[in-house]
């Protein structure tokens, strides 16, 4: 079912074409009916195996995300689609578990609504995403030493050598290297990079820099890019200019 669509180019380059794949018909149409007249472009599914072909084919700006639907659960749908497609989700779901918000952050989602929400709360955060992809697409490739970030193409190189790194390690990787020389603290990081405004979730941020730590061939005793500030944060550093 598709809302409010442009018949041009120039028309969808302008206005964010937002997917909703959602299977309650009542939430799914009242959100397609408000984010229409939000100025929107919506298209909406509701089940997992149509909003996946939908993203695919439409390559929506954004895609709103249930958890519960009857084919697929969100989480697999989430796997499957990054596996395609680097588009903005935001997760809607019932499910106020935060280490399970913090595991569907992990696994690519970029932000997260618990239900019941109103469509405003929707579309700040519709708003908030596209802000921070577009701020991506402007953003030039970060090097620092033998450390290149491009958060265009979603790319880490390490002296030349491309690494493996899950989605949140390369959200955090990007967010300090954009602020190389500044030390970050890890409410900072939760709130930034994985979207959980308050604490409690600190263990995530220490596993996470663990794992990048081990990537980027370092370790917290012998630290190169990664260096802990006791009792502050975290800041990244070239190597050649740290000592």
């Amino acid at each position: 079912m598709r809302q409010a669509c442009g018949t041009g180019t120039s028309y969808r380059a302008h206005v964010p074409q937002v997917l909703i794949v959602e299977d309650d018909p009542q939430i799914r149409t009242s959100l397609v009916r408000a984010l229409s007249e939000q100025g929107h472009a919506v298209s909406s599914a509701h089940t997992a195996m149509t909003g996946l072909r939908q993203a695919v084919e439409e390559r929506p700006h954004v895609v709103v995300l249930d958890l519960g639907l009857p084919d697929l659960d969100g989480r697999e749908v989430l796997r499957m689609l990054r596996a395609v497609s680097r588009v903005p989700v935001i997760i809607a779901t019932a499910r106020d578990d935060e280490q399970e918000i913090v595991r569907l952050l992990d696994a690519g989602a970029d932000d997260y609504l618990i239900k019941p929400f109103g469509a405003a709360q929707l579309e700040a955060r519709i708003r908030a995403v596209l802000r921070r992809a577009t701020e991506r697409e402007a953003t030039p490739v970060i090097t620092i030493g033998e450390l290149s970030v491009s958060p265009r193409a979603r790319e880490a190189v390490l002296g030349g050598v491309m690494l493996d790194l899950s989605p949140k390690e390369f959200d955090l990787l990007y967010h300090l290297a954009a602020r190389h020389g500044e030390v970050v603290t890890k409410r900072d990081l939760l709130t930034e990079v994985w979207r959980v405004p308050y604490g409690g979730a600190d263990k995530t941020v220490d596993v996470h820099l663990s794992w990048l730590r081990r990537k980027l061939g370092e370790t917290a005793q012998r630290p190169r890019y990664l260096h802990t500030v006791r009792g502050v944060g975290v800041k990244l550093v070239d190597p050649g200019e740290s000592g």
